[in-house]
C-alpha cells in the first residue's frame, strides 16, 4: 500500500533542518556568495578538480570550510566543522545521516549544495556521486541535481498554478522549483530513501510539500492536478533496474511509453504537462510516429521537441560512466556488451532526448513532434505555454476559416528577414531569404518574394488577412483570389503562427 509520508514523524534528518539552515544562512553558503568567493573556481566543480576549488576555500573561513566539507568531500578536524555548522550539534548531525566520523575528523555522508531556481537560493540534499572520491552508487541511490534535472528546470512553465504534481521527485528538487509557483505541491517515489531526503529538502527549504510513497501514477490515482512535472527513469536500454533514478525495469523505451500514455490522466480541464523524455530510434521507423502511438486518442494537445539523438555505443558508455563504472573493468564491459546487444536485437539505431509537454483538452488529440537541436539560450518553459496558446487559435481556425481571413496579424517584434546573396558571373545572385525568430527556440522558416510581400502588409491597425491577400494577387497580376493560391497563404501564415514569427491580434 502507498505510504503517505508527510504524515510520519521523527525524522532525524528533518528535526535538523531548522538549525542547519540557521548555520548554512549564517556563513552565506548560497548560490550567490559561492560564485563570488569561487570566481573562475567555480567552474572547476563541474570538472571534478577539487583543487582549484579547495585553494579558494582555504581564504573562505567558514564558509571555504563547508567548501571542502559539502562540494568537496574532504574529511576535515571535527571543531572545525563543528564551528562553521554551529548551531547544528555534532552527534546529532551524525546520527541523522548527514555526517561521519572518521576519528578526530568528519565527513559529508550526502550531498548538500545550494542552488539558485529562480526564487532564490534553494539547498538541495542528495547522495554523494562520484565526481571528487570513486564510490559505487547503490540500487537506491539518489541522484543530486544533475544535468537532466536542471533541463527540466528549465523548461518547465511557471506561470501560477494551484496544483502540482512531481512524478518520481528523487531529491526533491523539482518539487522545491515547482513550489514556487504552486499553491500545493504533491511528490511521489518508488524509492523510500528519495522520500527521505526530499522530506528532509522541503524542511531546510521551510517548504510543505506532500510526499506520498509509490509506483509510478498508483499514489495518486484518481486525483486531478493543474500540472504535472516529470523525470521519471528514462534510460532506454534492457528492462531491468541496476539504479531506481535511471532504471524503470521496463524494456527499451517503456518508462517514457507508460508516463507519456498516462500523464493527461492525471491534469485537470486546461492543466499542463512538462516531462523529460527518451525514444527509440528504430531502423525504418519514424520517430514521430512511435511517440505519437503513445498519445491517447483524445483530450491532448502534445508538443514533444527532441533535443538531441546519441548513437547507441555513446549513450551506453555515458550512462555507466554516470554511475561511476569503470569503461576499462571486464564487469563494466559485460554490462556494455548485453546492453548494446539488446539495442541490435530490436534494431535500435539512435536514442533521441527531449522534452514532452501536454495540454489537457476537449477534442481529438493533436500532435507537434519536431527536431529542436540548434543551439539557444532561452528557457522553453515559457516558450510551452505560448505555444498552446497558439495550438489553441489554430484549432480554432481550423473550425472556421473565416476566422483567420478576417483576423489582422502582426508580426513579432523578434522576427528578423535574412537574405543570402551568392556571387555568380552576372554579379550577387539572390539564393535564399528565411525568417528567423530572434527569441526562444529561435526557429527559421525559409520563404518565398510572395509571403515577404504579404508581412510587410501586416500592422496592428492594418488590413485583414483575406484583404492583404487580394491585394497580393492583384501585384501578382490576378484579377481574383484563386482556390490554390489562398490555400498556400493561408498554410504558410498558420506554419508562421504556430511558430511564434507573427501573431493575431
Amino acid at each position: 500500500m502507498p505510504t503517505n509520508r508527510s504524515t510520519t514523524t521523527g525524522s532525524l534528518l528533518a528535526a535538523l533542518c531548522p538549525d542547519l539552515r540557521t548555520a548554512l544562512t549564517r556563513v552565506g553558503y548560497d548560490a550567490d556568495t559561492l560564485l563570488e568567493v569561487l570566481g573562475d573556481a567555480h567552474a572547476a566543480l563541474g570538472r571534478s578538480e577539487p583543487v582549484p576549488v579547495r585553494r579558494a576555500a582555504r581564504a573562505a573561513g567558514e564558509l571555504g570550510t563547508l567548501i571542502r566539507l559539502l562540494l568537496l568531500g574532504d574529511a576535515l578536524p571535527e571543531r572545525e566543522v563543528a564551528a562553521a555548522l554551529a548551531p547544528v550539534e555534532m552527534d546529532r548531525a551524525v546520527a541523522a545521516g548527514l555526517l561521519e566520523r572518521e576519528g578526530d575528523e568528519v565527513r559529508a555522508a550526502l550531498d548538500l549544495r545550494p542552488l539558485d531556481t529562480g526564487a532564490g537560493t534553494r539547498w538541495v540534499l542528495s547522495d554523494l556521486d562520484d565526481s571528487m572520491r570513486r564510490r559505487t552508487l547503490t540500487e537506491d541511490h539518489v541522484l543530486g541535481v544533475g544535468h537532466a534535472s536542471l533541463s527540466l528546470l528549465r523548461a518547465t512553465p511557471t506561470r501560477p498554478v494551484g496544483t502540482v504534481l512531481d512524478l518520481g521527485t528523487g531529491c526533491g528538487v523539482q518539487a522545491v522549483h515547482a513550489a514556487s509557483y504552486a499553491r500545493r505541491v504533491t511528490a511521489t517515489d518508488v524509492n523510500p530513501r528519495a522520500l527521505w531526503l526530499a522530506e528532509a529538502t522541503a524542511a531546510l527549504n521551510e517548504l510543505d510539500i506532500e510526499l506520498v510513497e509509490g509506483s509510478w501514477f498508483d499514489p495518486v490515482r484518481g486525483r486531478r492536478f493543474d500540472q504535472v512535472v516529470a523525470n521519471p527513469p528514462f534510460v532506454v536500454g534492457p528492462g531491468r533496474v541496476e539504479h531506481t533514478y535511471r532504471d524503470s525495469g521496463l524494456a527499451l523505451d517503456g518508462a517514457s511509453e507508460l508516463v507519456i500514455s498516462q500523464a493527461a490522466d492525471l491534469l485537470a480541464p486546461g492543466g499542463t504537462a512538462a516531462m523529460l523524455a527518451a525514444w527509440a530510434h528504430v531502423d525504418d521507423e519514424d520517430w514521430r510516429g512511435r511517440v505519437s502511438s503513445w498519445l491517447p486518442a483524445h483530450g491532448v494537445d502534445a508538443w514533444v521537441v527532441q533535443r538531441d539523438v546519441a548513437d547507441p555505443a555513446l549513450y551506453v558508455g555515458t550512462w555507466l560512466r554516470d554511475a561511476g563504472a569503470d569503461p576499462r573493468d571486464p564487469a563494466t564491459q559485460a554490462r556494455a556488451e548485453r546492453w548494446l546487444d539488446a539495442f541490435k536485437a530490436a534494431d535500435v539505431a539512435g536514442i533521441g532526448f527531449g522534452f514532452v509537454y501536454l495540454r489537457a483538452i476537449d477534442g481529438p488529440t493533436e500532435l507537434l513532434a519536431e527536431d529542436l537541436t540548434h543551439g539557444f539560450d532561452d528557457p522553453l518553459g515559457e516558450e510551452a505555454f505560448r505555444y498552446f496558446e497558439r495550438s489553441a487559435w489554430l484549432r480554432a481556425v481550423a473550425g472556421d476559416e473565416n476566422l483567420a481571413w478576417s483576423s489582422r496579424f502582426v508580426v513579432d517584434r523578434a522576427t528578423a528577414l535574412e537574405r543570402v546573396y551568392l556571387h555568380d558571373a552576372e554579379g550577387w545572385a539572390p539564393e535564399v531569404a528565411r525568417l528567423h525568430r530572434g527569441d526562444g527556440p529561435r526557429w527559421q522558416h525559409e520563404v518565398d518574394e510572395a509571403t515577404i510581400s504579404l508581412l510587410a502588409g501586416m500592422h496592428a491597425d492594418g488590413l485583414p488577412l483575406y484583404d492583404l491577400i487580394e491585394l497580393l494577387a492583384l501585384a501578382h497580376g490576378s484579377d481574383a483570389v484563386g482556390t490554390e493560391f489562398a490555400a498556400d497563404a493561408l498554410s504558410v501564415v498558420t506554419g508562421l503562427v504556430r511558430h511564434g514569427l507573427i501573431k493575431p491580434v
